[in-house]
């Protein structure tokens, strides 16, 4: 399989797939493929469909499959970049709900909880994330551009709510509280940071989407209550 990214940062994926070749994606992801691609919808086990459930993903994915070689392409959902993404046996990777947009090779995507309730809870990462394993590719979207860092062992990245795309399984999450009452109440930082323990490779995007809604709709008109 050969893929290009094109389209700068209204990103497409295009993937030129070989006979006998497959991708899976999320129900409605594809955007245009050529006739020589089948499609078949997928549901897995009930372990699986609740998992999909809890992260806010579709409950169904689709897998492509080349009868022929073909290209079939794959569109991201919101203005910001698409990564590709090695997964291996001793190197599963963990990314943020929404961000799954295609995979191939043998991956298997389940539920990622975080250990730390204090994390889950006040780090703005969430509680659940995706976990995907197995030896292939998983191409990631990402809000807005993607920065990456390799964070070596005993070091640590301080990152604001939202902007955590994807990490390495080696990587941890914890949480740190801002220090002093005048940067909590003034500073507009709010009053916890997700800290990104290494060692591993993290994935940052510089538009969470959450704060882009709350961005555009403090700019909206809003109607009178008269």
């Amino acid at each position: 399989m050969n893929y290009e990214i094109k389209g700068g940062n209204l990103p497409v994926l295009l993937c030129r797939l070989n006979a006998g070749e497959e991708m899976m994606c999320e129900g409605g992801s594809m955007s245009w493929m050529d006739d020589e691609i089948e499609m078949q919808t997928e549901g897995g086990g009930v372990g699986k469909v609740l998992g999909r459930l809890f992260t806010g993903e579709k409950l169904f994915r689709n897998r492509y499959i080349a009868r022929r070689p073909g290209e079939i392409a794959f569109a991201s959902s919101f203005p910001g970049s698409i990564r590709a993404v090695e997964v291996t046996p001793d190197k599963p990777v963990i990314a943020q709900k929404g961000a799954f947009l295609a995979s191939c090779g043998n991956i298997e995507v389940s539920v990622f909880f975080q250990k730390r309730l204090k994390s889950a809870f006040f780090g703005g990462e969430g509680f659940l994330m995706q976990k995907y394993s197995g030896s292939g590719l998983v191409f990631l979207e990402t809000d807005g551009s993607a920065v990456e860092y390799d964070i070596p062992a005993g070091d640590r990245k301080i990152v604001d709510t939202g902007y955590l795309a994807a990490m390495d399984g080696t990587c941890t999450i914890d949480t740190v509280a801002v220090k002093g009452a005048k940067n909590i109440f003034f500073g507009g930082e709010g009053v916890f940071n997700t800290v990104i323990n290494g060692p591993g490779h993290i994935i940052l995007q510089t538009m969470p989407i959450q704060k882009t809604a709350m961005t555009l709709y403090g700019h909206m008109p809003h109607p009178s209550s008269d």
